[in-house]
């Protein structure tokens, strides 16, 4: 009996259909579009069928079959990941998981909403806002692609993230169905319980490879009463930083602190930016709330910068999730990409010097610029915007992503803030992890011992080959 056949018996929209099996091999990984434009086909990443489970028992269903049977499975949401995380490269099923997007519950009282791990995230926004006047604040680039899902497997963070936390402080809790066709619930039984080990943040980051969410319990916000924004122009991207470290170490959570260096400010601003390396920021919520944290924000940068329009501020809301010049920059014949990575304070003004300048050593790089994005109390994120033109793509990206990645663990900092592992990064996680990682393959090996799940992905070993990339 075929594959289909079989999956067809536990789980709904099983399909084998050209169409449905090109749309599951793709994401939106620079490197890729750059292969489908030069038509080299790009990560062979075809699964042999698709299925579309419509609840959790049917999901743990298509899990333990495939586990008896050694079939690899790849469970996708949005496929809006920047990394190849959700590419099926070994086959196998590809596991759509679009179908898990009820609302099941809405806690006003608690603050706690129960979701469907195919959840859009705009949809989830629009359904929270509209009826129940509450908001998840997660607000990633990739808002009207991604599933609540998604944003779990690569605990992302959002564009408001300073003010609302991550997706690692967004979940309360979680569905999971296990590569032996067992589901278990983490958490779930109250904020912040000492019952042992934190499961349910074992689940969040591992891109599916120990297994498949289902269900999220979601920390939810009330919907803000008010918006404060204000934009200001440092001479350098060390001083900008530095403001930013010392509102974040006064208390202040402004929702959007964003420093561009100064190419991108010119960038993103032209000629409002002038030569200075432009800081925005915004924040929302309750009244008196907002206030003091404007009035710390403005004290702080008021003192170290130039005052601008908070029209800036305006302009960046109006663009910040187009991405329409990714495809004509491939058109153009450039590698285009960004990468975020973060640091401590005592070591993020430094990198955000050191990776930039290391790219532009590399013989094809063409612009390597920075600008600052989430910020805490311990640290910041940096993403590295670069580009390049080449007779070989591949491998001027490998030596752009090595140097990132060297140049960011030899200033102790993290290889990745929110976009996750997946390809690009995964032979770059066991030395990250160092020690660790072979905990990591234990948990792989206990949890997931046929190796069906996201195989390939997290560096971590798998029985189907060797990774596809590099």
């Amino acid at each position: 009996m075929s594959l289909a056949r079989r999956l067809s018996e536990v789980a709904e929209g099983v399909s084998e259909a050209g169409a449905d099996l090109a749309d599951a091999g793709v994401d939106w990984w620079p490197l890729a579009m750059v292969w489908r434009h030069n038509q080299q086909g790009g990560v062979r990443a075809r699964p042999d069928v698709v299925a579309r489970p419509t609840d959790a028992t049917q999901v743990a269903a298509v899990l333990s079959l495939c586990s008896t049977e050694r079939v690899p499975v790849t469970a996708f949401g949005g496929r809006s990941g920047v990394c190849g995380g959700s590419l099926p490269v070994h086959g196998g099923v590809a596991l759509d998981l679009g179908a898990l997007d009820s609302l099941e519950d809405v806690d006003d009282h608690s603050l706690l909403v129960t979701v469907g791990a195919g959840m859009n995230g705009r949809a989830l926004e629009d359904r929270l806002q509209d009826s129940h006047q509450l908001t998840i604040g997660h607000w990633p680039q990739s808002i009207d692609l991604a599933t609540v899902g998604g944003w779990i497997a690569c605990r992302g963070a959002g564009q408001y993230s300073t003010r609302y936390g991550t997706v690692a402080d967004m979940v309360e809790g979680l569905e999971v169905a296990m590569a032996d066709g067992s589901l278990i619930r983490t958490g779930w039984r109250g904020p912040r319980s000492a019952t042992g080990p934190d499961l349910t943040q074992l689940f969040v980051g591992s891109e599916g490879t120990l297994g498949v969410v289902t269900k999220a319990r979601m920390r939810a916000h009330p919907v803000p009463q008010t918006r404060w924004k204000a934009a200001w122009g440092f001479s350098d991207v060390s001083g900008g930083l530095d403001a930013c470290r010392r509102v974040l170490r006064r208390g202040a959570t402004p929702a959007v602190l964003r420093l561009y260096d100064e190419r991108e400010s010119r960038r993103h601003f032209g000629d409002d930016a002038g030569d200075d390396c432009v800081l925005i920021a915004l924040d929302e919520g309750d009244e008196e709330v907002v206030a003091t944290t404007g009035r710390i924000v403005s004290e702080i940068c008021g003192a170290a910068a130039t005052p601008k329009s908070d029209a800036l501020v305006d302009h960046w809301l109006e663009t910040r999730n187009d991405v329409s010049g990714l495809g004509k920059a491939v058109d153009a014949g450039l590698v285009v990409d960004t990468c975020e990575i973060a640091a401590p304070w005592s070591a993020v003004a430094g990198l955000a010097e050191s990776a930039p300048t290391a790219l532009r050593q590399i013989e094809g790089t063409l612009a390597a610029t920075v600008h600052a994005s989430h910020h805490y109390s311990d640290g910041a994120c940096l993403y590295i915007t670069f580009a390049g033109k080449t007779e070989q793509p591949d491998r001027w990206y490998v030596a752009v992503w090595d140097a990132l990645m060297r140049t960011t663990l030899e200033a102790g900092g993290a290889i990745s803030h929110h976009h996750g592992i997946g390809l690009v990064r995964g032979r770059h996680l066991p030395e990250a992890l160092g020690p660790a990682f072979d905990v990591l393959k234990s948990l792989k090996a206990t949890l997931d011992p046929a190796g069906i799940l996201n195989p390939g992905k997290l560096g971590l070993p798998s029985p189907f080959g060797d990774p596809v990339w590099p």
